[in-house]
Formats: structure tokens, sequence, C-alpha cells
């Protein structure tokens, strides 16, 4: 490799492609991982990038109409099962969006646990044959969460001892992973066949089965999911202040659905009222972290508002927003016969020797887009604490982002 070469990094996700630069902190972008096409149109297109921190605030792109679109992913639950389109997705971004000639670059890509060899030869086509990067290197990503969690913070325990257990909650399934000495255990390994892509299917369900029919609205169900849902600290009470009609409900928030005339994405109608829950966490926060109002696009100006009829095309969620998360906590209430969170965390430990036990559970990181629900580490650790022993310490660390 010459030292010259540029170092591409690529995080391959089911869900969403993390792309960047090797020394950057940031990625350069954030791309959904499909093609899309509108029901008005024969071609298929690829989405925007999701606005960073690196990118510019000057620059604007036109929203397409992502209303009714049908969406085609070149990973399934997890896996790479068509190369062919993820060579289209690939070559738009790295020709168009990161402007990079990979037969000059090097490139560090993460693949999932227990890829099948057939995928990893697909993989190795795909990097070498197709695009002629210089090299490869492959890493998983509970091995890389740990290192930059380690890196990030010299003086914590995961650094001093070399030992993590990595919750990587993606958008094709869950995987608690032991790492030790930057490497992950395989054999201790543990997956819950459920991630982020479920858990929008089952808002769809329920969205649909009250309200109105949004089966086919999958990009729109995925914002309503990650503006609005959070992760309840005490179900039982929650159901009981959502079965209240009246506008007193702490859960009760409506959402916009696009009109594809004055706004092309949907967005949450009064920003204050979907924070309201927050009033009921045990020394939680009673208003809205600092930041999050600027996300929910237009809605928080009323002068705007009134120039769009709210009146139509929208839906009020209540015990949604806390019932779809719950799954990630109990499979078995969408009919998988496979342990929760909790449980599963507790067996990747106790499949690793005695010693690491305590060290584990105390070095516990979260990472992945389904591990951004409000209130997700400390309803994990509620669950977790009766089930680990009472002399060994429970932390979780959330990443940033």
């Amino acid at each position: 490799m010459s030292s010259t070469s540029t170092v591409v990094v690529l995080d391959n996700g089911g869900g969403l492609i993390k792309a960047g630069l090797g020394g950057e902190r940031d990625p350069s972008t954030i791309l959904p991982n499909c093609l899309y096409r509108s029901p008005a149109s024969k071609k298929w297109l690829h989405p925007n990038p999701l606005p960073t921190t690196t990118t510019s605030t000057t620059t604007t792109t036109i929203e397409p109409d992502l209303t009714s679109a049908a969406v085609r992913r070149p990973i399934d639950r997890g896996y790479l099962i068509n190369p062919d389109l993820q060579r289209e997705i690939w070559s738009h971004l790295f020709s168009s969006i990161l402007h990079i000639n990979p037969s000059h670059s090097s490139l560090l890509l993460t693949e999932p646990l227990f890829t099948l060899p057939s995928i990893q030869r697909s993989l190795d086509e795909l990097v070498f044959e197709d695009f002629n990067f210089n090299s490869l290197y492959v890493a998983d990503s509970p091995s890389l969460v740990h290192l930059y969690e380690a890196s990030r913070r010299p003086d914590t325990l995961v650094s001093r001892a070399q030992c993590s257990l990595v919750v990587d909650c993606g958008f094709s399934f869950t995987h608690a992973s032991p790492v030790f000495q930057n490497f992950t255990l395989n054999y201790a390994a543990k997956r819950i066949d459920l991630g982020g892509k479920a858990l929008t299917n089952y808002l769809k369900e329920l969205v649909s089965f009250r309200a109105v029919n949004v089966m086919e609205e999958t990009f729109i169900m995925d914002d309503v999911k990650e503006k609005l849902c959070f992760v309840s600290l005490d179900v039982p009470r929650d159901l009981t202040i959502a079965r209240n009609r009246g506008k007193d409900n702490l859960f009760r928030s409506t959402y916009v659905l696009p009109d594809g005339v004055t706004h092309m994405k949907g967005f949450v109608k009064y920003p204050e009222q979907a924070h309201r829950y927050l009033s009921l966490a045990d020394g939680g926060l009673s208003r809205p972290p600092e930041g999050d109002m600027n996300c929910l696009e237009f809605a928080e100006r009323p002068e705007e508002r009134k120039t769009v009829d709210l009146t139509k095309n929208e839906f009020d969620l209540t015990n949604e927003r806390f019932l779809v998360p719950e799954m990630i906590f109990h499979p078995a209430d969408l009919g998988m016969n496979q342990a929760g969170l909790a449980e599963c965390i507790v067996r990747a430990v106790n499949s690793c020797h005695p010693h690491l036990h305590p060290v584990l559970y105390e070095s516990i990181i979260l990472t992945g887009g389904s591990t951004l629900f409000p209130q997700y580490a400390a309803r994990l650790e509620k669950e977790l604490r009766p089930l680990v022993p009472d002399d060994y310490n429970v932390k979780i660390t959330a990443q940033e982002e």
C-alpha cells in the first residue's frame, strides 16, 4: 500500500451506510442502503444522504417524494443477498458522494458476525474485481466499538481491562458480544432476530389497524419511529396512563403525513407535546434535551404551521410509542420464541470464563440505531439488575450517535 493511499471506512449496514475517510472523527456521509421508486416513476433512484455534522448547512437538496415508495435493499436479515444491487449503490457512493478512486484506496469494511463464506467471497469479489481496491480489512462491529470506547476513555474499566460486552441493536438483528483483548469472542455472542426493520413493520401494523393504512410507507414510518417512540420504564403504569382519552394523555402525539405539495416529509404536529412523557421518568427531564427540536422539521414555527391544513392526513399515537421498542425486551409478545435483551446479555456473559463476568457486566456498551430510543439504557439496567448477582455492578455506556 502506497503512502498516498486513501483509506475508506465503510460501515455497510442493512439500513444505512456510514462512510468516510480514515482519520476523520465523523462519517463523511450517511446514506440509506437501498434504491427507491415512487409510484409515479419507472426508474429506481438513490436516496439523498442524511444530514450529518460534517455536511454543509448552506447546501439545499430537493426533497424527493417518498410517499408509497417501493424499496429494494441489497441486504436482507443482516446478510448480503444481492451483490449487483450493492455494487450499484457503492458505485454511486464512491463516485458521486465521496469522490474517491477505489484503485488508489484501501477499504476498511464492517461485516456482521457469523457471515457465511459464500457471502464473504461475494464481498471480496465486489471489493477487488469490481472496484479494484488496493487492500481490504474486514472488521466486526463489536471489536471496533470496543476499540473506539477504550481509546476515547482511556481511564475507564473498558480500557484498563481490555474487556467489554457490546450490545449492537441494528437494522436487522441484535447481538450481545463479549470482547476480550480487542477480539470478539464468537463462541459467546448471542443473537436476537429482531432489529429496527421489525420494529418499523410492527409500528406499521399498529397504525394501520388503528388509524390509517401505512403498510407501504417504509420511509415515513421509519421517521415516525425515530421521532416519537421511546422505551417505557414502567409498562403497566404507562398502559394505564395511555387509556386516558382526554388531552391530558401524556403520550398522545400527532404526526402529519406529507401531502406532496407543501411538504414532502412528514412532521410532528406539536413537538412540545411529544416530550411530555419525560416528566414521568424518575429524575428524568421535564423538557426535551437541547437540540432535539431542530430535527422536528418546521412544525415548531407557528406562523408556518398555519399555512398547512393540519386537520387532514394525520394520526395520533399513544401507547404505540412505547409498545414498539418494548419488543426488544420481550420478543415473545411478537410471537417470537426468543429471549429478551436482558436474558440474551446474561447468556452471553455466562458463556465466558467466570473471571470475566464482573468486568463484562460493568462494561456494557450500547451501539446501533435501535439503541437510540430515549430511556433505553435506564430500562436495560432495570431489566438486568434482578438477573445479575448482587455483588456485581451493572454499568451501561451508550454511544453518542
